[in-house]
């Protein structure tokens, strides 16, 4: 008898269980781009696993109609990493927060970055730590006053992508929570990328930090602060279009367009650039020196670690054979102990 393809629908990728973040939050938004995505490319839930760590992001899991592990404080990349090592033929995705992936985590994220392990990691960064009711995080700006830093914060902030494009990433992305649209294609494209692909979102937190990017979100100032990247075309941005950004020696500057300043005097966008040089100095442009880059950093091809594990397990099998686990407890060097 012929067997019917069901075409899975956003709600399907829902579970059962009753969403608990706060009201407002902009985690919604990510759930709900995330299942539409899932729909689009026509994920499986029995072989689609969402892992995550501790943190308000962290209970992503628990949402979605797939397979998920909740991990403990920093260490969804090693898990997932574990998940995709042992089952490469998992669609593996890590759902994880600016805290969680880059303070305690801060180990796991890179090697999990520089293995260009297959797995998606969306970091929700509010640049606060939520769940643990407003302290300073890895990401929160220098002289940030909270519960944990009543003076200002002395820390200098990390900046994800950069951390991410320093590690060599093969995919670096980031979008907003309340650009539906631009987060969707983000996570799309994520989706179909082999290897490690990496997507900060901007995420309001409105209890602990609200407001913290309404620089890059609100309607009277979002066309001037923020640039959208698109491959093989100018950095251009402003409300009328006539703002762009060209290298002054390796130094990046604002200049406006018209007279002698053409559109192909301004830098032209490569995210296929294998050396990673370029998308680091796109990475290093902030508000308010700079409009901030949404969209995709880095898209390259390069051997996944799993695909490496798995090729070098085969080669040993092939030229020694599949072995016994007797054989490998009596090999070498053994001691008895009388």
């Amino acid at each position: 008898m012929a067997q019917t393809t069901v075409q899975l629908t956003a709600k399907d990728y829902g579970s059962d269980q009753d969403v608990r973040w706060c009201p407002g939050c902009g985690d919604y938004s990510i759930l709900a781009q995330v299942k539409k995505v899932m729909a689009a490319i026509g994920a499986k839930r029995e072989t689609t696993v969402f892992v995550s760590g501790i943190g308000c992001s962290s209970r992503f899991p628990y949402y979605m109609s797939t397979y998920g592990f909740h991990g403990i404080h920093g260490r969804a990349p090693a898990i997932a990493t574990g998940v995709k090592a042992t089952n490469p033929e998992l669609d593996v995705w890590v759902a994880t927060g600016d805290g969680d992936a880059l303070s305690i985590g801060g180990n796991h994220f890179l090697h999990a970055v520089r293995r260009n392990v297959n797995m998606k990691i969306l970091m929700f960064n509010n640049r606060i730590y939520g769940l643990t009711k407003g302290q300073y995080s890895p990401t929160s700006p220098l002289g940030k006053k909270t519960k944990s830093t009543p003076f200002g914060s002395v820390d200098y902030p990390l900046h994800p992508i950069s951390v991410a494009i320093g590690a060599e990433a093969t995919f670096v992305a980031r979008s907003i929570d309340v650009n539906v649209k631009h987060l969707e294609y983000v996570l799309e494209r994520a989706a179909k990328h082999k290897g490690t692909a990496f997507v900060e979102i901007y995420q309001n937190c409105n209890i602990f930090n609200d407001l913290a990017f309404e620089y890059a979100t609100a309607k009277e100032t979002k066309d001037d602060t923020t640039v959208y990247l698109e491959h093989g075309k100018p950095l251009i941005f402003g409300k009328d279009h006539k703002k762009g950004i060209r290298l002054h020696g390796m130094d990046p500057e604002i200049v406006e367009l018209g007279g002698d300043i053409k559109e192909d005097d301004l830098l032209f966008h490569d995210e296929r650039q294998v050396e990673p040089s370029l998308a680091y100095l796109l990475s290093r442009m902030h508000y308010p020196d700079f409009p901030e880059p949404m969209g995709v950093f880095r898209a390259v091809e390069r051997p996944t670690y799993e695909d490496m594990l798995v090729g070098q397990v085969q080669s040993a099998v092939q030229s020694k054979g599949a072995g016994k686990l007797a054989d490998l407890y009596d090999d070498g060097e053994t001691w008895v102990v009388n």
